[in-house]
C-alpha cells in the first residue's frame, strides 16, 4: 500500500464519517418550530434599548497592547529552553527583542493608550 493510497484512504474514511454522524443526527434530532426559538435570549429578560452598542476605543486599545505584549513574551519561553545552545548570538538576539518590547511599551505609556480616562 502507498502512502498516498493509505492518504486517501483516510480522507475518505473521514468524509464518509462525518458525514453520516450528521445525517444521523439530523433525522434523529427532535424539532422545535416555536417563533421565540429565534428571539435573541440573554438570562430570560427581554433586552431593552439597542442591542448593538459600542464601547470606548480604549478598551480595544488596552486589549491589543494586552495581546501584542504577550504573544511576544510567549516567543521569550521557546528561547529560555535553549538558552545555552544558542550562544552569545542568541543573547544579542533576544536582548535587541526586549529593547523593543520596551520601547513599544514606553511607546504606548508615553501616548496616553494605558491610562483610563
Amino acid at each position: 500500500m502507498t502512502d498516498f493510497t493509505l492518504l486517501t484512504t483516510a480522507a475518505l474514511t473521514a468524509i464518509v464519517l462525518v458525514a453520516a454522524a450528521l445525517l444521523i443526527a439530523r433525522l434523529l434530532a427532535p424539532r422545535s418550530f416555536n417563533p421565540q426559538k429565534g428571539e435573541p435570549y440573554e438570562c430570560g429578560v427581554p433586552t431593552r434599548g439597542i442591542s448593538w452598542g459600542q464601547f470606548h476605543s480604549g478598551y480595544y486599545l488596552y486589549a491589543i497592547l494586552f495581546l501584542v505584549f504577550d504573544i511576544e513574551t510567549v516567543f521569550l519561553f521557546p528561547w529560555a529552553a535553549v538558552v545555552e545552545r544558542v550562544g552569545t548570538l542568541g543573547l544579542v538576539s533576544i536582548s535587541f527583542f526586549i529593547v523593543v518590547l520596551i520601547l513599544g511599551l514606553a511607546y504606548a505609556w508615553r501616548k496616553g493608550a494605558l491610562a483610563w480616562k
